[in-house]
């Protein structure tokens, strides 16, 4: 059944599913973060090594998130890749549990980014769910779902290292994912009647090239790196190299992740709607420069907490953000394809950032490691300066497009 504005109508029940799956979808690949480089230290692993196996994550985000998304609309099902996300996802922490070396890991971790891939069809399977108007609001919220995953397995990560052990969280995180597996076969696919046929291959071309994906995946790119250098990357360590215990990092995480969690429903579902996109990107990729660039200088643990909770929450304005601007002007067959490229070149960001500043890392400081960060952080500002203002003087007539 479809309402007047073709968007199928879905029950309280297929939402709620949605969101349950999601949850469980993140909590596998996140309930390791905290302790993953000091779990790769414990193996062995030189800072050099440890940067590219944590970046590995995202190479094969990087190979595979434009095929699935061509994939995925040119058979137009979204459930069959939210299936194999869950199913690797569990291979990948029972990958780490039953194993015990750097070469193991870099194999589980390079699964996970095969997990990862597959949130390109969870993205525009529950912006399905909605009109096309409100894709800001639907990625504000599919990413508070994302952040409070994250916040929850993140803050058990500790805990679990200290009373059970390395391999804890990654049991955890299998075990959990098995739950996850058996729910996603009662996902609910929604189809707008409007929109039922699949996209033809030289449509893809045309989305490949379509200026607003590319701005916004190059910009989310930048915000990934950032986010993966500090609190998914080095900002733990540094956290315990100035007084932190492993239990007590999750007061780290959740001054983070916390801020973060709410930034994605205050933009999608406030700001947005007041102020122009690109005025809050600027507002974003500022708080990220600053916040980042700060770490090395802050040598209190109190300091730090709260210098990452206003980080967290500049961060968390652009993400979803980016991700809704990346898909809204798209019609709903071409989204996978729009939101493959999207996701691919953010993955970039992904590899790229912790895998350099672990090149830097391995002088034996971490100054530089979050410098990098701020520098990356500032370009960010500086490109949603330049993007915004080219857009701004459009509308007004003054300039034409570049």
């Amino acid at each position: 059944m479809t309402s007047d504005t073709g968007v199928q109508k879905l029950s309280f029940y297929d939402h709620m599913l949605f969101i349950v799956i999601t949850f469980i979808y993140w909590f596998t690949l996140y309930i390791y973060v905290p302790v993953f480089v000091s779990y790769l230290d414990y193996l062995g692993g030189t800072y050099t090594l440890v940067g590219f196996i944590v970046g590995s994550y995202g190479i094969m985000q990087i190979l595979l998130r434009l095929p699935v998304g061509v994939v995925s609309d040119r058979l137009q099902i979204r459930k069959p890749f939210v299936i194999i996300g869950l199913v690797t996802g569990v291979i990948s922490c029972l990958g780490f549990a039953l194993t015990e070396s750097i070469e193991f890991a870099l194999v589980s971790r390079f699964i996970s980014g095969i997990t990862a891939s597959m949130w390109v069809a969870f993205t525009v399977l529950y912006a399905s769910y909605f009109k096309q108007e409100d894709t800001t609001r639907a990625m504000g919220n599919v990413q508070f779902i994302t952040v409070a995953s994250q916040l929850v397995s993140m803050g058990l990560s500790g805990y679990l290292v200290t009373h059970f052990g390395w391999k804890s969280p990654f049991w955890l995180g299998g075990l959990i994912g098995l739950f996850g597996i058996l729910l996603a076969f009662q996902i609910k696919e929604s189809k707008k009647k409007t929109e039922i046929n699949k996209i033809e291959l030289k449509e893809i071309n045309d989305v490949l090239k379509e200026p607003a994906v590319l701005k916004a995946a190059t910009l989310s790119a930048i915000a990934h790196a950032v986010l993966f250098i500090t609190m998914f990357g080095f900002l733990p360590n540094y956290a315990l190299e100035i007084g932190a215990s492993k239990e007590n990092l999750i007061y780290l995480v959740f001054s983070f992740m916390i801020p973060h969690a709410i930034a994605p429903i205050i933009t999608g579902r406030y700001l947005a709607g007041r102020f122009q996109k690109w005025s809050i990107l600027v507002v974003g990729f500022l708080g990220t420069f600053l916040f980042s660039a700060i770490i090395p200088f802050v040598k209190s643990l109190e300091v730090l907490f709260l210098t990452q909770a206003l980080n967290g929450f500049a961060q968390g304005m652009t993400i979803p953000l980016l991700m809704g601007m990346a898909i809204q002007t798209i019609p709903n067959r071409k989204r996978a394809t729009a939101m493959g490229l999207f996701q691919a070149v953010y993955a970039i960001g992904i590899f790229l950032g912790p895998f350099i500043s672990g090149l830097f890392t391995e002088k034996g400081t971490f100054f530089p490691v979050f410098m990098t960060a701020g520098a990356v952080g500032f370009i960010g500002l500086l490109l949603s300066l330049k993007w915004g203002f080219q857009k701004a003087s459009i509308q007004k007539g003054q300039t034409k497009p570049m």
